[in-house]
């Protein structure tokens, strides 16, 4: 999402439960039924850092323009001893989405745009790419592939 202050990437997530991580794990946990369940998920931090990092390579003329993360949980889900969220990232409930795209939008100073609108095409593209069930595949192998739980014996 291009706003005035830099760009706003959204990584969506739908859990319930307790959801445990730190900024610097590859792996968070989600446990439910009161620790009796425990399940693993690549850290969203990282998953859309990486996001931010495809766009800036895909938006050349946009490297000096921020770009803020925005990790937005919905369902029914608590964090429980998440840390070290790093600078320009922002950890949400869905609930207080319109309240952190206001905070970023006026804490932060105007970027300073080429062309909006080459950012407009690129998200475009990204959104049609979505839709796009073959590479919606191939997105989640390559973030099992990341995780690498299939090659973990035990």
């Amino acid at each position: 999402m291009p706003t005035k202050v830099g760009i706003i990437v959204f990584e969506v997530k739908k859990f319930s439960g307790w959801i445990f991580g730190s900024g610097k794990q590859e792996k968070w946990t989600q446990v439910l039924a009161y620790g009796k369940q425990k399940y693993y998920f690549y850290n969203p931090v990282l998953q859309n850092k990486k996001h931010i990092e495809n766009l800036k390579t895909k938006l050349t003329d946009f490297q000096d323009i921020p770009f803020y993360s925005v990790l937005v949980f919905y369902g029914d889900c608590e964090f429980r001893n998440v840390r070290y969220i790093p600078d320009d990232t922002f950890l949400i409930k869905a609930h207080r989405v319109i309240e952190v795209v206001n905070k970023i939008i006026h804490e932060n100073q105007p970027a300073k745009y080429k062309s909006k609108q080459d950012v407009v095409n690129v998200l475009s593209k990204a959104v049609e790419n979505g839709k796009n069930q073959k590479i919606a595949q191939q997105h989640i192998k390559n973030i099992k592939n990341m995780v690498g739980d299939e090659r973990i014996f035990n």
